[in-house]
């Protein structure tokens, strides 16, 4: 499968790692259920990819292997049944190993979730967990501190969820050290994950690596990567867009938002084009360099939270679905940062332009949506407010501040969400000081 193979290439170069002239499929032998035939068509000694790195974590290679079949266990342990499910055996499975420098459950969860994004970036697939899309097994060993030499592995397979892959790795850390802490002896073997315990249990003992009596697949001929006419590794390194790790940094430098702001954006490469076409109409509307920062900033705060939160509501997975388009979001974004409504009215206006796919001004002509500045207007609900809430009024002129920012509300409720909130503040502050 040439696709599978391209695939795999742009991976490893994407993750830095050393794309051989040559490529060697191998027969790993077992026996096991799931694969009836006896062997797995493999790689071990010549993968496609040697080495690499993601997120501070090396790895050792990353190779192409045949799928094999899925067991599915019966729910009732007094039935005892077992059935193997074949639809997936012998499809182009690939698989990436890391070296033994992950230290904990949340390290690893940080590394999986960030080779999640990667996938995605590159268009290799969507690695969706809940579709099977992407499944993670954890080799766990510990040894005595100080020392070099690494215990026995054991392996916990077909975690189904980065969260669980976690909490089974720190699970099996603690149980390994108190077997060995209380003189016991660890096993190698395979062991699952029970979710509903949160505890591991074991499956199977498992082979040393030369117990599966690897040998080169003599029905595939090597793979020649020099051969331009089968794979033009240059078309394929030319093909790799703009990494997570890199967007991350430029969204920092270039846009002047924070980490957190940078990575909320990242962690989804469609949201993350969106949010550059709004800051490109943002720019065009705006002449001054702070005001830009400044409504650039506001955008990516909107998009993170209130865009991906209505996108959730709905279940809308992909960026590129939404109504609104760049020049509305924009022109959203310039209306609240120049003040002219409030970000309660902003986030009712967002809604309905994520319904309707409306521009914001036409929305607010059409319902007659305006930000009340009026001094007389504000001055009136503020006293009615007054009024209604005389212990706040009180608690105020002891001194105590979250006082004002109840009545603030309070104000701002009365007028429908439309006042002006620093018109409130300052009237508030001269009444209630009276």
């Amino acid at each position: 499968n040439k696709e599978a193979i391209k695939s795999i290439i742009r991976l490893g170069m994407a993750l830095g790692g050393e794309i051989p002239d040559t490529a060697i499929f191998d027969r790993k032998s077992y026996f096991y259920p799931d694969l009836p035939k006896g062997y797995q068509i493999s790689q071990y000694e010549h993968p496609f990819v040697k080495g690499g790195e993601l997120s501070g974590v090396k790895l050792t290679r990353v190779h192409l292997e045949e799928d094999a079949g899925k067991l599915i266990h019966s729910a009732s342990a007094a039935d005892g049944k077992s059935l193997v499910d074949f639809n997936r055996a012998g499809v182009p499975l690939m698989e990436l190993v890391t070296e033994p420098v992950i230290s904990s459950g949340e390290e690893a969860v940080r590394f999986t979730k960030e080779l999640q994004l990667l996938l995605r970036y590159l268009g290799i697939c969507n690695a969706d967990m809940e579709k099977g899309e992407m499944r993670l097994e954890a080799n766990i060993s510990v040894r005595p501190e100080g020392t070099d030499k690494l215990g026995t592995k054991v392996e916990v397979k077909n975690l189904n969820s980065f969260r669980f892959m976690g909490e089974a790795i720190d699970y099996e850390i603690k149980r390994q050290t108190k077997v060995l802490e209380d003189g016991g002896k660890i096993i190698q073997e395979t062991r699952g994950w029970n979710q509903t315990k949160s505890e591991t249990y074991s499956q199977r003992s498992k082979e040393e690596a030369h117990d599966y009596r690897y040998h080169p697949e003599p029905d595939l001929p090597p793979i020649d990567l020099t051969d331009k006419e089968f794979i033009n590794l240059e078309e394929l390194r030319q093909s790799i867009p703009e990494l997570p790790s890199e967007k991350r940094k430029r969204f920092v430098s270039e846009f002047g938002l924070s980490e957190n702001q940078s990575a909320g954006l990242v962690e989804d490469r469609y949201l993350s084009s969106y949010f550059e076409s709004v800051s490109s109409e943002i720019s065009e509307e705006l002449e001054k360099e702070e005001d830009r920062k400044k409504a650039i900033a506001l955008a990516a705060n909107y998009i993170i939270a209130d865009v991906r939160g209505l996108m959730n509501e709905v279940s809308v997975s992909d960026a590129r679905e939404i109504k609104i388009t760049a020049e509305n979001m924009a022109d959203l974004v310039i209306l609240i940062a120049k003040g002219e409504i409030t970000s309660r009215m902003a986030k009712d206006l967002l809604r309905e332009m994520f319904e309707t796919g409306l521009d914001p001004r036409d929305i607010i002509e059409k319902k007659g949506i305006r930000q009340v500045s009026d001094e007389s207007v504000v001055l009136e609900a503020v006293k009615a407010v007054m009024e209604a809430n005389p212990a706040a009024v009180i608690d105020y002129k002891k001194g105590k501040q979250n006082a004002l920012q109840f009545m603030i509300g309070q104000t701002m409720a009365r007028l429908k969400g439309q006042g002006n909130p620093e018109v409130i503040k300052n009237i508030l502050e001269k009444e209630m000081s009276l």
